[in-house]
């Protein structure tokens, strides 16, 4: 999951000159029949869950895995809010059979899962550890035995911390062709039984946090110039994965990222307005999903960073730039709300009041209208044919009733309202092909330790007991229904 992206912060009031390019105006978009008036879905919709390896499988000394930078990170004093690290979690890696009926049990049939660097490549790179990937084997049969279809991703944020010590982690080139090797080698091997990958999540989260704030793993602080380069590497780590994966998986395999998109809606929807987000969504988003979807770095973009704009090559670009078959989009709150500028870059970012309404954790805020405009305008500026919601859902405080029970009627109200806003945009036909909550059950929630609940299912970290929450039994009546109303 993400907090606010920084570059939205950053650039949203500091783009100071160039042309924006807006998008073409809005054509009329389909009727979106199959998604009927009675809030019911498209039919096919994919309803599933979500995970991360680091934040759930625990077992990070067994079967020859080697360190991430998370368990590297974590062990330091005053990095994570609880003091607590990810080293038994949820327990996942001995659990997982129990976990995949708990997706079962909400009518899920897909799963969202991220798979360990560290486990498959101890050192990163050069000899893979075969014992690392047999856990992957065993659950992704574990999945097609409950009927459920593996979404693998193959970075969400746990680096082995020998490409850290050795290459600088992400401020070097050389990362980015060892994870196209380790991409390679989980098709070649996975390849036979998984039909979509994602290769990277959320760098807008793990780059400027880990690199540039210092508040994520590996807990740097560089000068912006080193922070716009290590976020170029991503990009190329992702195009050079792409290429990775087309040559060893399947024919038919679908490959795509995910990104906490830095989500812009229209103050007002009015025509001038809706244009200014189409803007500020191209060029909010410029240093990472543009380039990959347009080959380019915007001009704003460029002119924003001046001298700290990132180093590349035309070669680069192509590779980065490699067609993917989907896009999948994090979303959990708004993070721009804008109106027309009659100045480049032709949009101006609105200042959030004190008063604005967030859920339990504060960077949350209650934006339900995001699960509409993002992906209509992302589709839109980017001309996409098949989206996901990667991740949407939000935190608790959860708690345990007399009875046992979990009345998270918060959460209830938080997902009823995303997903009205999501079944909206489906009716009008923008290209939304499926939705995962996040999360399956609470977990290692990065730098905040354990105290930050996102499950659907509660977990006592003392004994490892799952417990379904009053979500669980919301989502799994929406999943049945592929609707929200009867």
């Amino acid at each position: 999951m993400t907090w606010a992206s920084t570059w939205a912060a950053a650039g949203a009031l500091a783009l100071a000159s160039g042309s924006a390019g807006a998008a073409e105006p809005d054509a009329s978009r389909a009727s979106g029949a199959a998604a009927g008036s009675a809030g019911r879905f498209p039919d096919g919709f994919v309803w599933g869950t979500a995970t991360s390896s680091y934040q759930i499988e625990g077992a990070v000394s067994e079967d020859g895995r080697g360190p991430s930078i998370w368990d590297t990170f974590t062990k330091k004093r005053g990095t994570i809010e609880d003091g607590s690290n990810g080293d038994v979690a949820c327990d996942h890696y001995h659990r997982y059979k129990q976990d995949v009926r708990l997706i079962a049990e909400l009518g899920c049939k897909a799963y969202r899962f991220s798979v360990a660097w560290p486990r498959v490549f101890p050192t990163g790179d050069g000899t893979p550890n075969p014992k690392g990937l047999d856990f992957y084997h065993r659950l992704v049969d574990e999945l097609l035995a409950n009927g459920i279809e593996p979404y693998a991703t193959l970075y969400h944020w746990d680096l082995p911390q020998a490409l850290q010590d050795r290459l600088g982690g992400w401020r070097s080139a050389d990362t980015a062709k060892a994870f196209a090797n380790y991409a390679g080698h989980v098709a070649e091997r996975l390849g036979d039984r998984l039909k979509t990958i994602f290769t990277i999540n959320e760098c807008g989260r793990f780059v400027p946090f880990g690199y540039g704030s210092g508040i994520d793993a590996p807990g740097l602080k560089l000068p912006q110039a080193e922070v716009n380069q290590a976020r170029h590497h991503v990009a190329l780590a992702h195009g050079l994965a792409v290429q990775a994966i087309r040559a060893k998986a399947r024919a038919d395999t679908r490959v795509g990222m995910a990104e906490n998109i830095t989500a812009c809606v229209p103050a007002i929807d009015t025509p001038e307005n809706i244009r200014a987000a189409e803007i500020a969504t191209r060029e909010l988003n410029a240093g990472f999903l543009n380039v990959i979807l347009t080959g380019q770095y915007t001009e704003p973009f460029l002119s924003w960073a001046g001298t700290d704009a990132p180093k590349f090559t035309a070669e680069e670009l192509a590779i980065i730039s490699a067609p993917v078959d989907f896009v999948g989009l994090n979303i959990y709150a708004p993070q721009a709300y804008v109106v027309a500028a009659d100045h480049p870059p032709g949009f101006q970012s609105l200042p959030f009041p004190t008063s604005f309404p967030h859920m339990s954790s504060p960077w949350l805020m209650l934006g339900p209208e995001i699960a509409y405009w993002v992906p209509r305008l992302a589709a839109k500026v980017w001309n996409l044919k098949d989206i996901y919601i990667t991740e949407n859902g939000t935190s608790s405080e959860d708690r345990i009733s007399p009875d046992g029970r979990i009345h998270d009627l918060d959460r209830v109200m938080y997902l009823r309202n995303y997903l009205t806003q999501l079944q909206r945009a489906a009716a009008e036909g923008v290209p939304v092909k499926g939705y995962f909550l996040w999360s399956l059950m609470d977990n290692f929630e990065w730098v905040f330790g354990y105290k930050q609940r996102f499950g659907v299912y509660h977990v006592d970290f003392k004994t490892q007991a799952r417990t379904a929450k009053l979500s669980a039994s919301f989502y799994r009546d929406v999943i049945a229904k592929n609707a929200l109303r009867a």
